[in-house]
């Protein structure tokens, strides 16, 4: 167990390196000059030199990306052109409100695929079985953004029950920052009407970025229960008399989650990549937003710290994912 949690750490350091030398390579390839843009249109050559060489901008590529690293590992991500602060006061700005949102998403997106695979697998061929196969199709062809945009048409613009972006209804008063995150700190400062306007504000970002894992979720565990509801050990525990809840859940359910895990640690991806495009829809206030500005601005320090902790989670939401497999199936601790 040690050897294989320490095998999953060096990996994630290994893909922390690849993810930021490729990406510091591909900004740097662009030939945007982030100096000049930050000098304005107006600034004289002496002006955009003093810039470069006060950022390193001056240095060579390779140099640039060794001073990155170095800084890195100090826990420095260095500093942003376009908010003129420490990106690691930025990233703990932005960041809560992306976890905020993307775990409401998978808690969303896990619950429902799973409940709506299983009982599409139970019931096959009927109207809850073709509910299933409808949102996993739809659900893996529909872009995100386009379904936050018809999102917003529908349920802001046309009848009118939810906000369309924000975290919480315009002129309201944030509360106090103790965590960062909203539905937390308004709750400890004991404003339930900021709770209540969170909730609101969160419902349709968060149903729009867990759709399409939601759909991977629900087909996964469609496709693995009715494979396994074919086995010979679960017509022997029919044949016993257990009821169908017993058989499916206890016996059949446990073993099909095997491939539900994999698809839940692979479309955290998805989540994570998604989160960016449902941010700039519907103005959420997280690193997706931030990594917009980011780019337009041609800030590469910014752009380089979201996709390393984007990275890292992945290779920690992965790692969480294998270890799960010791609690769904029993053989893997004797293996």
């Amino acid at each position: 167990m040690v050897r294989f949690i320490a095998r999953r750490l060096v990996f994630l350091v290994i893909v922390v390196i690849v993810t930021t030398m490729l990406t510091f390579a591909l900004e740097h390839a662009s030939g945007i000059d982030p100096a000049r843009l930050m000098a304005g249109a107006h600034a004289t050559p002496a002006h955009i030199a003093e810039l470069r060489r006060e950022f390193g901008l001056d240095r060579p590529l390779p140099v640039q990306y060794i001073l990155y690293l170095n800084g890195l590992l100090h826990g420095n991500f260095g500093q942003s052109l376009h908010t003129q602060r420490d990106i690691a006061l930025d990233l703990r700005q932005y960041l809560p409100a992306t976890l905020e949102l993307v775990v409401a998403a998978m808690v969303t997106a896990v619950v429902g695929g799973v409940t709506l695979g299983t009982f599409g697998a139970v019931y096959r061929n009927g109207p809850v079985d073709a509910l299933a196969r409808l949102i996993a199709l739809s659900g893996l062809t529909v872009p995100v953004f386009w379904l936050g945009l018809l999102g917003q048409w529908l349920f802001y613009d046309t009848l009118g029950w939810l906000p369309s972006g924000g975290q919480l209804d315009i002129g309201a008063t944030p509360p106090s920052t103790v965590t960062g995150f909203m539905l937390i700190d308004s709750l400890l400062a004991g404003q339930l009407d900021l709770f209540v306007s969170a909730c609101w504000h969160l419902l349709l970002p968060m149903l729009v970025l867990s759709f399409p894992v939601l759909a991977s979720i629900t087909r996964m565990t469609r496709t693995s229960l009715i494979d396994v509801l074919r086995l010979d050990y679960v017509r022997t525990a029919r044949a016993k008399g257990l009821s169908r809840r017993v058989v499916v859940v206890r016996h059949a359910l446990r073993n099909a989650m095997l491939s539900t895990l994999t698809t839940i640690g692979l479309q955290f991806g998805a989540l994570l990549g998604g989160t960016i495009l449902v941010e700039i829809v519907f103005s959420w206030p997280g690193i997706g937003l931030y990594l917009e500005q980011s780019i337009v601005a041609a800030d590469y320090n910014p752009v380089l710290a979201v996709t390393v902790v984007i990275a890292a989670f992945y290779v920690l939401v992965n790692l969480f994912v294998d270890l799960s497999y010791l609690v769904a199936d029993p053989r893997i601790r004797t293996n």
